[in-house]
């Protein structure tokens, strides 16, 4: 018969895998959630699709589970800087959110006028972080017009943006596209690695 002090440590290590197991379970859960929530502001739910992501699923949504209120703190003082930049009375209720986009949708971040509040959605995954600012600021200006639009209006308020922030000014030609994806940033080669809990 096995002695005591083996049992003993036996069924510590037993417990311990019971509660790593629990909480992996839990963290899951947290992040299945909230990837229904973030479903819920886009026009199209399937602009996030993690459950189809058979050999990501369940590490994407243990680490959202984990770390999703860490990252949305830090979209938030982005959110705030940008605020910052307008007088209190010229700023619109905006909510922030970051998502791992579908690769299909190729996009990086998306403003979703029609949410009340207006929702702005990053993928923090397709951006380094030192850039995600610049990301929350094109976006950001959408928000605040509330239209979709890169018109000469856009262009307006994201110079305002941008000067306020300390980006490099965008070009004012109507035909110029880097205003598309202006402050420039760079992008990831591998999006879902951020997700996954890998970088």
């Amino acid at each position: 018969m096995p002695s005591k002090s083996i049992l003993s440590c036996w069924f510590r290590r037993w417990v311990g895998r019971l509660t790593i197991a629990s909480e992996q379970t839990q963290a899951y859960q947290l992040g299945v959630a909230y990837l229904e929530r973030v479903q819920s502001i886009l026009p199209d739910p399937q602009m996030v699709d993690v459950k189809s992501n058979l050999r990501d699923r369940v590490s994407i949504c243990n680490w959202i589970g984990k770390q999703i209120e860490t990252v949305n703190r830090s979209l938030q003082l982005h959110l705030n800087a940008c605020h910052e930049c307008f007088n209190p009375g010229d700023r619109r209720s905006i909510q922030i959110f970051a998502v791992p986009f579908a690769a299909s949708v190729q996009l990086d971040g998306f403003c979703n006028i029609n949410a009340n509040p207006i929702a702005i959605l990053v993928d923090v995954g397709r951006v380094a972080p030192p850039d995600w600012l610049a990301l929350v600021a094109h976006e950001y200006a959408h928000a605040h017009l509330g239209y979709p639009g890169h018109d000469r209006q856009y262009t307006q308020v994201l110079s305002h943006l941008c000067l306020g922030l300390g980006f490099a000014q965008p070009s004012f030609s109507p035909d110029d596209r880097s205003i598309y994806c202006w402050p420039p940033y760079s992008s990831s080669i591998d999006p879902l690695a951020w997700w996954r809990g890998e970088s």
